[in-house]
């Protein structure tokens, strides 16, 4: 009898589907305790990887670096999922462009590189809130990271959107994600609360199933109220540490399995105001070999550290307010600018001495360019564009509100109020308790006065006229993402006070800065308005120039300019702080430059522009500069006062 045609296309059909289950099936990546080692498809494996952050690379960039990650030996990359990259407001989700997370898992995978997956719901990385969503603290009694029902209802919402998009990837279902990593580093933060760590460990199994390695990461220190049973327990150290003692005090949690480090530090961070960090290629070689001569499985951290554009840097609080610098260079093998250096050859050859390395050369480093000096032309004054930086007008109020009341997630918000009395003789100007969040351009009647700073500058004396404006500008340099067991909002978190008078009656303006520059500006219809006289900071500045010849990636120098943000056709590369340090190049790659066209560069100097407004593009960066303190106030007994640093963790 012959089949029917559905029977015959079933038949056809289902040889195809049996097979790639059946390989399916084979697909494995576990712990083998009894051999201290993991199985990948039954067959001993070590992974060499190393962490390179998405969305600190422009997406055309993402299959270079990965390459050159390849081709460097590694055979695995890891990454954290910044939550409030991709979920700006409540319900508001972002997949696309720079933030199409499943393309970067494409990229891996043409690149043969199995993924170790950091999705948090919090994960430091010195990014803004460590990817929490400032909009977090809009219910500003909210406990972080702990069971507070509030914060568990957001993190449930977020994971039902999140893993369901990663299921596929994981390596039993096809896909190239090995491993995925629970929080991070809880053990370091003083909530300890067992009962959330549990609730996520249940989410991530109810969301991707009992299959998928999970596991944590912390510190030594942080083992205690960062592990739990049932998850893999790894830990996280530099060239400098004591392995020995290090991986000793892991087994006391770990008996049996592999030793994994999840974060060899070939690097470190940068603050604003002091030194570049690098780490010798010589030790952070010789550390690497130790370890792999244990036969532990190690993540390198950082690979390749890339840039913290716009406003996305985090911040650090060691006995002050430290936010880290746009650079985010780490002194890593691979440079900010996507260039090999003596670090990672010094690492290739170490791994090809325990494994094969792809053939073939690295690619070679990217063309750079040199332009300029260019001269700047003054736009005017911030406040002369206020009606367009805030065209919906301001949010009135008896007290200030924080930007998280007012909905400002990042960047700018003007804080205005009006003297009702006459002010004779300088009289002191403060914010009580700390109040000031992060850094506050005080102006009155237009004319700039000074700064507040948080932990630094807690003091003005101001004179005024009854009825004189009273402007703020409240500068946000990044909410903590490290440190600390409290929620960073930001703004003027006390009404400020004028001698012993409490000032009320604000007016607060939540400015849209970027979309001035990116959408207004280029209209150019305020030039001819402005008076040639140079205006009071906070100002903009911009101009135009062209490419002449090949583009290649470059570095923008401010020299004599302060502090301020900067944008090159509109994409805002971030903020730059020539007079504090040690970053005093801001990186540019090609693709935000245009080769047949004109190009548009802004500047928001918030202090002191030079007298020679000029700036240069360079083909070597400068991240290591002399620190020269530019403001009065930094008395040197203060700055004695500063305790050495502490590392953080990630």
């Amino acid at each position: 009898m012959r089949p029917d045609l559905p029977s015959l296309l079933l038949w056809l059909v289902l040889p195809p589907l049996l097979c790639q289950a059946e390989g399916r099936a084979t697909r494995s990546f576990v712990v083998d305790r009894q051999h201290d080692r993991f199985l990948l498809d039954g067959v001993p494996f070590r992974y060499i990887s190393g962490s390179l952050h998405y969305f600190r690379v422009p997406r055309v960039l993402w299959a270079d670096r990965l390459l050159k990650m390849r081709m460097s030996g590694l055979n695995a990359v890891q990454f954290y999922v910044p939550w409030n990259y991709h979920e700006s407001e409540p319900g508001v989700y972002n997949f696309n462009g720079s933030r199409d997370l499943i393309a970067f898992l494409n990229e891996a995978a043409k690149a043969n590189l199995l993924v170790i997956l950091r999705p948090g719901p919090y994960i430091c990385a010195e990014w803004e809130m460590g990817g929490l969503p400032s909009w977090l603290l809009r219910k500003p009694n909210i406990l972080l990271r702990t069971s507070d029902p509030a914060f568990l209802a957001a993190v449930d919402s977020w994971f039902n959107v999140l893993l369901p998009k990663i299921y596929p990837f994981l390596y039993h279902n096809g896909g190239n994600i090995i491993s995925i990593q629970v929080e991070n580093e809880y053990g370091s933060y003083k909530a300890c609360d067992y009962n959330y760590m549990r609730h996520l460990a249940g989410l991530f199994r109810a969301l991707l199933g009992d299959t998928i390695l999970l596991f944590t990461t912390d510190g030594p220190l942080g083992l205690k109220c960062g592990s739990l049973q049932g998850l893999y327990t790894t830990i996280d150290f530099g060239p400098a540490d004591n392995m020995t003692k290090i991986f000793s005090m892991l087994r006391n949690y770990e008996p049996h399995g592999p030793l994994v480090n999840s974060e060899y530090y070939t690097g470190w961070l940068d603050y604003w105001g002091q030194n570049h960090s690098t780490r010798p290629s010589p030790t952070v070689a010789q550390g690497l070999e130790k370890m792999l001569k244990l036969g532990a499985s190690v993540n390198m951290y950082m690979f390749h550290g890339g840039t913290n554009f716009g406003y996305w840097n985090g911040a650090d609080e060691k006995g002050r307010f430290l936010p880290i610098t746009t650079s985010y260079d780490y002194d890593a093998p691979i440079s900010e600018a996507g260039d090999p250096t003596p670090k990672l050859f010094a690492i290739r050859n170490v791994i090809s001495k325990f494994q094969e390395i792809p053939l073939g050369p690295l690619p070679p480093p990217s063309p750079k360019m040199k332009l300029g000096p260019l001269t700047m032309n003054l736009d005017g004054s911030l406040l002369a564009f206020l009606d367009f930086l805030c065209p919906h007008g301001p949010i009135h109020s008896v007290l200030p509100l924080t930007f998280e009341a007012a909905k400002q997630d990042h960047g700018f918000m003007l804080y205005r109020t009006y003297l009702t009395y006459t002010v004779f003789e300088p009289t002191p100007f403060w914010v009580p308790n700390n109040g000031v969040h992060d850094r506050a351009y005080v102006m009155v009647d237009g004319v700039f006065k000074g700064i507040l700073e948080r932990n630094l500058k807690h003091e003005l004396y101001l004179t005024g006229k009854a009825g004189a404006t009273l402007d703020i500008l409240l500068e946000n340099m990044g909410r903590l993402s490290f440190g600390s067991n409290h929620s960073d909002f930001k703004g003027l978190l006390e009404p400020p006070l004028l001698g012993q008078t409490i000032l009320t009656e604000w007016m607060m303006f939540p400015l849209k800065v970027d979309k001035l520059v990116r959408w207004w500006f280029p209209l150019q219809l305020m030039k001819r308005a402005q008076p040639q006289a140079p205006p009071t900071v906070p100002a903009f500045y911009s101009t135009t120039f062209s490419v002449v010849g090949p583009l290649g990636d470059t570095f923008l120098y401010l020299p004599g300019w302060t502090k301020g943000q900067v944008w090159i056709n509109g994409f805002n590369l971030g903020r730059y702080w020539t007079k504090r340090g040690p970053q005093q190049t801001l990186y540019v790659p090609k693709l935000l430059l245009f080769s047949r066209s004109m190009n548009k560069i802004t500047l928001l100097e918030l202090e002191n522009a030079p007298h020679d407004p000029q700036i240069q593009f360079l083909d070597k960066p400068i991240l290591n500069s002399t620190l020269h303190w530019g403001y009065t106030y930094f008395l040197s007994e203060t700055q004695r006062s500063f305790e050495p640093m502490e590392l953080s963790g990630h």
